[in-house]
């Protein structure tokens, strides 16, 4: 009996310390997995990227010239204008101008005549009377060369004006016409630099030779050349006043352009 519980002990003794190493070992571990304080994943956040904000570049800044007294408010602006106006062409203007929201209605013009219409009820002169003028009957009808005359006395006030005395008072009260375009719906809109745009455009109106032929589809009538027909108000225009007096409005347009633009005209 003594024999069988030595064999028992020495078999016994070995699996006795393979478990209580097992057990050391699995509670010993479970016990630092316990006590070893558990960290919370580090969120990586990405610098946030914001793009910053800038206004469009101003291209043609107007250095703007002070008035002799203080600018009335952009409603209370005709008054004031009106003698400035005289001041430049005299009474000439007197019978073509609409003396009421005369800066508001420029701006609005200006910026209509490169779109295909413009509403005649907005501009700051008044139009040209009578209707357009066309010679020959039925399918053959041209342009006729009395319909240019219509334009001659306002040529002639223009044609005498003094281009750099315009940009000077223009100057003068440019602050109106920036306050009156943002009004439009333009909040980072520069108005120097879309009359810029807008004389660009009219120089660029090509120079018709020969009879301009039109139709008449129903009471109005239009140009018979669909490439002419589908030009801007403003370009369409000067083409019907005849070259002769485009040539002289262009000449104006370009002594103006010198005086209030900074950047010169794109090639082509």
């Amino acid at each position: 009996m003594e024999e069988d519980t030595k064999k028992w002990l020495y078999y016994a003794i070995p699996v006795v310390v393979a478990v209580g190493i097992g057990a050391a070992l699995y509670y010993g571990r479970s016990q630092r997995k316990v006590e070893q304080p558990v960290q919370a994943p580090v969120a990586v956040t990405q610098p946030e990227v914001t793009t910053p904000v800038t206004e469009p570049p101003i291209r043609n800044p107007v250095a703007e010239t002070p008035p002799t007294k203080p600018l009335p408010g952009l409603n209370d602006s005709d008054p004031s204008l009106q003698e400035s106006l005289s001041g430049l062409f005299g009474s000439a203007l007197e019978p073509y101008l609409v003396p009421k929201n005369i800066i508001r209605h420029t701006v609005v013009t200006i910026d209509n005549l490169p779109r295909k219409k413009t509403a005649v009820q907005m501009w700051p002169v008044k139009p040209i009377g009578g209707e357009l003028l066309a010679t020959g009957n039925g399918e053959e009808l041209t342009l006729g060369a009395d319909n240019y005359a219509r334009y001659d006395r306002l040529i002639k006030i223009l044609q005498s004006a003094d281009a750099a005395q315009i940009a000077t008072l223009y100057k003068q009260y440019y602050p109106l016409f920036q306050e009156a375009y943002v009004s439009l719906g333009y909040p980072d809109g520069y108005f120097n630099d879309r009359l810029v745009e807008v004389i660009d455009h009219l120089l660029a109106t090509p120079e018709v030779s020969g009879p301009i032929l039109l139709r008449r589809p129903s009471v109005n009538f239009e140009f018979a050349d669909a490439e002419l027909e589908a030009r801007s108000t403003g370009q369409k225009l000067l083409i019907r006043m005849g070259s002769a007096n485009a040539a002289v409005v262009k000449d104006k347009l370009r002594q103006l352009r010198k005086a209030v633009a900074k950047q010169e005209p794109a090639a082509g």
